[in-house]
């Protein structure tokens, strides 16, 4: 029988590949100066000693980004829809620990725990007493895990297209991803095989087939702006890395889902109609108290896609939310 690390094996392959079409780089000579937020940084130190990439843009409630991937950065989100969200928050775009422009730990401590005490540490070095969360993609699990930890420290949660159940999501890429094959190229998918095994199958067959890009994004357009912004630049990867090989991804691989209902803070989840890597009805798992629910059209990436929609929601939230958290 295979062990838990041996069966999602294939979570590896997949993040992977989530990675590789959309990753974070490091910073251009033309990158936008930033504002900065309480002390003025544009680093922080964390308590065990890591150097974390921060950024702070935009003015409003202070807002820290947590991206998705893993290992993917902010800066693809804060060089394409950065205008868009600095009209609303003061944007503070983290690269976590081993991603994007932020160093690698030596001891190779990527734990779920230690990425929530990394938000810990950025919240306290800015000196803020609350701020809002931001998540997209995989950053929903670290949104929502810091969320049950440090619920006092948390005026606001904005979930966009995020995961908080990996093997939900894991379910819905392999179902549906298959359906994208042609009939031609595709082998049977025994529906009573194990997860893992549909959904690498499927995975490699998208792949193959190039069609990953038509399954995440709903424009053709949307890639080639990430690729035009990310040309030339390199990226750290080494949480992807040392993920995929250890025992690190086994606490991101729980159903986070029941912990939403203790959480009382006011939350917007924003899903994408059409997003089958998250399962487009994936949000209907969340049992936030006071969670409000925007489905845009489009897929994976509402960020870049649905601008107008997306502004319109996070307008509306933010209105509603006191002004001094």
């Amino acid at each position: 029988m295979q062990s838990i690390l041996s069966q999602f094996r294939w979570v590896a392959c997949f993040l992977g590949l989530l990675l590789c079409i959309i990753s974070s780089a490091a910073p251009v000579a033309a990158q936008r100066k930033t504002a900065p937020l309480a002390n003025g940084t544009s680093g922080i130190t964390t308590s065990d000693g890591v150097k974390l990439y921060t950024a702070v843009a935009g003015k409003g409630l202070p807002c820290v980004f947590v991206h998705g991937g893993p290992g993917a950065g902010s800066y693809a989100i804060e060089a394409l829809a950065g205008k868009t969200l600095e009209q609303h928050f003061q944007m503070i775009y983290l690269d976590q620990r081993g991603s994007g422009r932020s160093a690698s730990d030596p001891g190779k401590n990527y734990a779920l725990d230690r990425l929530v005490q990394d938000l810990e540490d950025v919240r306290q070095q800015l000196h803020l007493e609350k701020w809002v969360l931001m998540s997209h993609s995989f950053g929903g699990i670290i949104a929502t895990a810091y969320a049950s930890k440090y619920p006092e420290r948390v005026q606001a949660l904005v979930l966009v297209n995020s995961i908080l159940n990996l093997p939900a999501s894991m379910e819905s890429t392999a179902t549906n991803g298959y359906q994208l094959l042609s009939e031609a190229s595709r082998a049977p998918l025994d529906p009573a095989a194990p997860l893992p095994q549909r959904f690498g199958m499927v995975m490699g067959l998208l792949g193959q087939q190039g069609l990953m890009n038509k399954f995440m994004f709903a424009s053709d357009s949307t890639p080639v702006r990430v690729n035009r912004v990310l040309k030339g630049v390199t990226s750290n990867r080494d949480f992807s890395t040392a993920l995929f090989q250890g025992p690190a991804i086994q606490p991101y691989v729980q159903d986070m889902t029941p912990a939403t209902a203790s959480l009382r803070m006011p939350v917007l989840v924003i899903s994408g109609r059409e997003d089958y890597l998250v399962g487009p009805e994936h949000y209907k798992t969340f049992r936030f108290p006071q969670q409000q629910v925007v489905v845009v059209p489009g897929k994976h990436y509402a960020l870049l896609e649905n601008p107008t929609e997306f502004n319109q929601a996070v307008a509306a939230f933010v209105k509603k939310l006191p002004r001094k958290p």
